[in-house]
């Protein structure tokens, strides 16, 4: 059984002394790469190493766009990068980031691929870093100096869509859109070179998995919002990260990661990297 993807700022603060517990700040913002950075250095979580979206929790982006704006990572030289920052198959996992301005999902991302490696105690800290601070957690600017260990990777295929299962898929899988509902309707496009959509998907905005403060709803809401059912759900964004948030709020509903709750991770970003793909515009 797979534990529930969320822990409390006050559980973290309870367990800052366990052994076994690593913490990954995954502070980041797409408008300002160095934010996060900046952020870590100002102050985070005791022991937290930090985790940069584009250089550790990405692949380089490719020349012809295949595999979109955040390809990821060569799971071989994620595993070796987790081991080089002490984190092992036995460590429990905290990941956060700060969710203030609509940023709750760089966390997701990291959860997310480390699930894809097959580790199981890996979780998200529900309303992050400002919920941390609310619950009188302590701050250090030292940089984590961890002892390196191995952690060795079991990939997860099944967690994962190819833009080929996108497009042979059949009509009982339910592909997800998590993006705000303008970019979905084509009406505005800030970071792609083409606006819309994956002909079939319904939009379900990330965003709406949380509350204002960037704490998750519970598996009641998330269920009604996603509105997806028993059916088998493939979930994308831009490129691969917000959709993150709709996947773990599926967990939360009771459908784990896996076969019926798949992140097609190029997302939109991989899709339009091939113009023979069919693309739409306009709301449901």
């Amino acid at each position: 059984m797979i534990p529930a993807p969320l822990k409390s700022a006050q559980w973290l603060t309870e367990q800052l002394q366990n052994q076994q517990l690593r913490v990954l700040d995954c502070r980041y913002n797409m408008s300002d790469p160095l934010i996060g950075r900046v952020a870590y250095m100002q102050g985070h979580v005791p022991g937290a190493a930090y985790a940069d979206l584009e250089t550790d929790l990405s692949a380089p982006v490719r020349p012809d766009g295949a595999g979109g704006r955040h390809p990821l990572p060569d799971p071989q030289a994620l595993a070796k990068w987790l081991g080089s920052l002490g984190i092992g198959n036995d460590s429990v996992v905290v990941c956060y980031d700060d969710p203030t301005g609509g940023q709750g999902y760089y966390a997701a991302r990291a959860w997310w691929l480390l699930r894809w490696l097959g580790h199981r105690e890996v979780y998200v800290l529900d309303g992050g870093w400002p919920m941390y601070l609310a619950a009188g957690g302590a701050v250090s600017t030292d940089e984590a100096v961890p002892t390196p260990t191995t952690f060795k990777a079991d990939v997860q295929t099944d967690l994962l869509a190819t833009a080929a299962d996108v497009q042979r898929r059949g009509p009982d899988v339910l592909l997800i859109d998590s993006r705000a509902p303008q970019r979905y309707a084509g009406a505005t496009e800030p970071l792609d070179k083409k606006a819309g959509h994956i002909t079939g998907a319904v939009n379900r905005n990330w965003a709406d998995a949380q509350h204002p403060e960037g704490t998750f709803k519970p598996a009641a809401a998330q269920a009604a919002r996603l509105a997806a059912g028993d059916r088998p759900t493939v979930t994308y964004c831009g490129s691969g990260v917000s959709a993150t948030t709709n996947l773990m709020a599926r967990e939360l509903a009771g459908v784990p990661l896996g076969p019926q709750n798949r992140l097609y991770a190029g997302s939109w970003s991989d899709w339009i990297s091939d113009d023979s793909r069919e693309i739409a515009t306009g709301m449901e």
